[in-house]
């Protein structure tokens, strides 16, 4: 296996002459062992340390290509101070890339800037003209055609053009020209180059920017007391794109296993009408490349997926490497599964929990390639039904080694599929799932409640390292979590949860029809369980409801898709604001057009107010400039100045602010606009 996939460099043992080092790259993930992350048509921008002995001069690039390139391109690296030189390459294909960086001591610069301290010295430079000159013949032999004449021809005027004033000739050794004819024709015999090829890998835009909506296809029926299709899933999509989404998340679709089926509210006996949990995969109807015959056949499933595209919808299926007991692959491959001495299969366990309805792989087994090539099989087959989305359940609880290979292998072939993963688990295996190639993550954000909690995860995933590797995905509830926050607090805390997981995040879902309808209640106290859980039970869903929060999630997704500020997580900063149950953030793109600014009450029982103390800087405003903040859900606007301004949030009618900042501009004809 092969991680660097074509980006491996031949060692070159370096002339004792090399002077320059390189080090302090960033970014570079556990010294290069993985990949950043970015998606098409975003920079990177690359830093480094880059020094020599003495006091010449130096040039560095930034080399680049795309992995089906054998050739780099370049671009000049610029010092910005303390030896720490910057430049940046866009990435413009799907695919990996690898970059590097060479560096160089330059004869022609340091002379360059020897002569002119002489020059302004007034120092005698006539045998530093012919060493310019030198310097500039050599640069002539190394180019060729219309650029070897013309750097000859400067290299004479240097030497011999004795005639011409001395003031001239000092012009032409300054002239930029010059020099940057010399620089594309510099001597890099003695060039270093850094260690390693470090890579890139790139996705589409909707690894960085997406709405999802989970929903259980056998709950889409119109009618109590049917199993659902997916001809009603069709009919379910008009409502889901009416909310702004962009992906559509199935949980398991295929058939379920009868044997220690688990009942309603995870009852250990299941009545004969029970449906059985969708992740408990595998009966005498099929396995993992079957769909359960219920929700119809796999011409009905293509047919939703074309559909979907007709309402922007992309399908996501669930990718959950289990079994029942009636799984085909029991008694076709029972060398995949763990034997317990008394000759059963183990099944899952989670002490005191038990699953005896679920056989987890035994990745340990002799026969581990035949099951992972199985395992790609199942992926690939999903691919050609037309799905390039994937969540994957718990893979935490899988080899590292496998993902890492299973997603080089898929990506390499359909470099525009995703891969999301649901790892509720320790925060350095989750990371590390990330840098195996995962294109986006789950997160602890369904738990981080304070305006403390959010403001350090949020600032960890944001703006340190971890930014370069792991995607942020917030999810508010999930059929597996209904957070005390949303049990307790009511309609305001969905309406809370809600704003924040999708300004704070790029990347955001919720489980519905549950979210919009504010369903808050517990199988037992302190416990995240849904009572009369979907996950074990086919629910019918009244989304018609007048108190459905669906109008509030379409302008929420609508303010998304119309602010790019919204859509990257980068620019997330947090300003003070003196209540501790008052948030207060910011998002802008990079050259301050779009600046949104939200201030979010996380009390969903009472009023809150407080004063803003902004950072303005950040929000590109001049310390004493007025400035109109428009509020993209209620479109109430306010006229602020400076960073302090007063800000009161009810939760009964809107718990939040989702403010577009517009600065004043004045006119020719002194009219004041706002833009």
């Amino acid at each position: 296996m092969d991680a660097t996939r074509g980006c491996r460099r031949e060692d070159v043992k370096e002339d004792a002459r090399v002077r320059v080092v390189i080090t302090g790259v960033s970014p570079e993930i556990d010294h290069g062992r993985f990949a950043i992350k970015r998606t098409v048509g975003e920079q990177v921008v690359v830093e480094a340390d880059i020094f020599a002995d003495g006091h010449d001069m130096l040039r560095a690039v930034l080399l680049d290509r795309h992995e089906h390139d054998p050739r780099w391109s370049e671009v000049p690296l610029t010092p910005v101070g303390n030896d720490r030189w910057r430049g940046a390459f866009t990435v413009t294909q799907l695919g990996q890339y690898c970059y590097t960086l060479q560096a160089w001591v330059d004869p022609f610069l340091s002379w360059r800037q020897g002569f002119v301290k002489k020059v302004e010295a007034g120092q005698e430079v006539a045998v530093e003209l012919l060493i310019g000159a030198q310097l500039v013949a050599e640069a002539g032999q190394r180019a060729a055609g219309e650029d070897a004449k013309q750097l000859h021809a400067w290299a004479q005027r240097l030497r011999h053009d004795h005639l011409a004033p001395l003031s001239e000739r000092i012009a032409l050794a300054l002239a930029d020209e010059l020099a940057h004819l010399v620089g594309v024709y510099a001597d890099r015999r003695f060039a270093a180059m850094y260690e390693r090829e470090l890579r890139v890998r790139v996705d589409r835009e909707k690894a960085r920017f997406s709405a999802w909506y989970e929903m259980f296809p056998r709950s889409a029926a119109a009618e109590p007391g049917r199993h659902g299709t997916f001809k009603d899933c069709e009919t379910r999509l008009p409502y889901v794109a009416s909310m702004g989404f962009d992906v559509l998340y199935f949980p398991p679709i295929h058939p379920i296993g009868r044997t220690c089926r688990k009942g309603k509210n995870n009852a250990l006996v299941a009545a004969p009408t029970d449906p059985g949990s969708p992740w408990a995969i595998g009966a005498a109807e099929g396995g993992h490349t079957a769909v359960h015959p219920q929700l119809g056949t796999l011409e009905d499933f293509r047919r939703l997926v074309a559909r979907a595209k007709e309402y922007g919808l992309e399908i996501a299926l669930d990718l959950a490497f289990q079994c029942t007991p009636d799984h085909p692959y029991v008694k076709e491959h029972p060398e995949w599964f763990r034997r317990r001495p008394d000759g059963t299969v183990q099944y899952a366990e989670n002490p005191p929990k038990k699953y005896e309805d679920i056989y987890p792989f035994d990745f340990d087994t002799a026969h581990w390639r035949e099951l992972w090539a199985e395992l790609k099989r199942i992926v690939c087959f999903w691919i050609e039904q037309g799905v390039r989305i994937f969540r994957v359940d718990n893979p935490h609880t899988k080899p590292f080694r496998f993902w890492e290979w299973l997603i080089a292998e898929v990506t390499a072939r359909y470099p525009e599929v995703i891969f999301l993963s649901e790892a509720f688990t320790r925060p350095k295996v989750r990371y590390h799932l990330a840098k195996l190639g995962f294109s986006q993550s789950y997160t602890y954000f369904a738990w981080r409640n304070t305006k403390a909690e959010l403001t350090q995860y949020f600032t960890e995933l944001t703006q340190t390292e971890v930014r370069e590797y792991f995607r942020p995905h917030l999810w508010p509830n999930t059929p597996d979590i209904l957070t005390e926050y949303l049990q307790l607090g009511g309609r305001p805390a969905f309406m809370t949860r809600l704003i924040l997981a999708a300004t704070l995040g790029a990347n955001y879902g919720i489980y519905g029809p549950a979210f919009e309808l504010c369903e808050n209640r517990p199988r037992e106290a302190g416990s995240e369980e849904y009572l009369d859980s979907e996950k074990y039970e086919i629910r019918h869903w009244q989304i018609e409801r007048p108190e459905s929060l669906k109008d509030l999630i379409a302008r929420v997704n609508r303010i998304r898709r119309q602010n790019p500020a919204l859509q990257s997580d980068w620019s997330l900063r947090f300003h003070h604001i003196d209540n501790e149950a008052l948030i207060c953030y910011s998002k802008s793109t990079a050259d301050r057009t779009n600046v949104i600014l939200v201030v979010v009450n996380l009390d969903p029982y009472h009023t809150q107010a407080g004063w803003t103390d902004l950072s303005l800087e950040v929000l590109g405003l001049e310390p004493h400039q007025s400035y109109q903040v428009h509020d993209l859900l209620s479109d109430a606007r306010y006229l602020w100045q400076g960073a302090r301004n007063y800000v009161e949030l009810n939760p009964q009618a809107m718990p939040a602010h989702v403010l577009r900042v517009r600065h004043r501009v004045r006119t020719e004809r002194d009219f004041d606009y706002y833009m």
